[in-house]
Parts: structure tokens; sequence; C-alpha cells
């Protein structure tokens, strides 16, 4: 469970910095843009950054595998592929903290067991809300769920704006990245990989 002690010491590292350091670090930025975090509209930013902050990356505190945990045994049978897809990302890059904004679409082969549908959902936000880069986060969706699922394949697919790339930089407003990664039947027999395809692009 390599995962989950990484994020105990991801958490216990956070808890060496306080808030009222956190807020100090954000008014240190504000000065350094040039701003007055005194002045009375920037007075309550650092505090609402970190309130902000906590949201945005609360996924170092959650552990994907403690929500797929819960399990269905009684699948009567059922062996084709479940796909969710239209699953929406927001996420920040690793090198600018830019925001990552997109779907993702999941998909798995059931071996014996089934998962309730919003926990699809809710590992993917668990690793979004992390400083990402989108080819990581779609691997870690798909081995997780492969792993946690002892699922006979695995397909995660993400579409995703990223703002580093629209807002800074080359500008390129309308870019788009596009990452894929197959797991089991997914990438050992492509008549798999091409339903799950077609099922997401309609």
């Amino acid at each position: 469970m390599k995962l989950v002690k990484n994020i105990e010491e991801n958490q216990k590292n956070s808890d060496k910095i306080s808030e009222a350091q956190a807020e100090e670090a954000f008014k240190t930025i504000l000065k350094w843009i040039g701003e007055d975090p005194n002045r009375e509209g920037l007075r309550s930013t650092p505090k609402r950054l970190v309130k902000a902050f906590k949201e945005y990356f609360n996924g170092y505190s959650k552990d994907p595998n403690a929500i797929l945990s819960k399990t269905f045994n009684d699948i009567q049978g059922y062996d084709d592929m479940v796909v969710e897809k239209n699953i929406t990302i927001h996420s920040h890059c690793e090198h600018h903290m830019a925001p990552i904004t997109g779907v993702a679409h999941v998909a798995y082969i059931p071996t014996k067991k089934i998962v309730g549908l919003s926990k699809l959902a809710r590992v993917v936000e668990v690793f979004s809300k992390r400083l990402q880069t989108q080819e990581r986060l779609t691997m870690q969706i798909a081995n997780t769920l492969m792993e946690a699922l002892d699922a006979k394949g695995v397909a995660v697919s993400i579409d995703a704006i990223h703002q580093c790339m629209t807002m800074r930089g080359v500008k390129k407003e309308q870019a788009t990245t596009i990452t894929n990664y197959y797991l089991g039947k997914f990438k050992e027999d492509l008549s798999f990989q091409n339903r799950y395809l077609r099922f997401i692009s309609k």
C-alpha cells in the first residue's frame, strides 16, 4: 500500500505548515506581484486562498482504494464492459499550478465484482485534486481501478484544456489534450478497445 503511505506522509508534512503560515506566504506573493495585501479588497484574500487551496488539493488526504473497498459480488454472470463517460475534471498542472479542466471516460470489465457507479467518479476526483500531469492522472486512475477491482480490463481517456497553454506561453486557446490508457483486455483485444472508443464518442 505504497499509495496510502505516500498520502499519510504528505499529510504529516502539510501538518507542519499552519494555516497562518500559508496565509503569510500568500501575502508575500501579493506583495511580489505589486499589490498591497492590507488594502480593503485584499485583506481577507490570503485566508480565502487557504480555504480554496484546501478544496483544490483535497485529493492528498483521500485514499482511492478506500473508496473502492465496498464492492458487490452478485453480478449474475455479467462479463461485458461498464462504461462511465463525461466525468468532469478540475485539476491543476504541477508545472505552473494552472487549472486543467475537461472530462474523463472510464470503463472496466468485471471479473467477479462490480463497484457503485459514483465510486468511479470519486476515484477520478481524488487523483484530479492533486498537482498533476494529464498522462500520470490517466494512468493512476486506470491502475487503481485495475488493482482494486481485480478487473479483466480497464480503459481511461481524458480530454482536457490546460490553462498553462491557453493563458500563458504559446496561448493557443483552442488546444485540447487527449490521453488514453488501456490495461488487460482493452490492451490485448482491439475489439474491446474499438467498442469502448465508439461508446465514448457518441
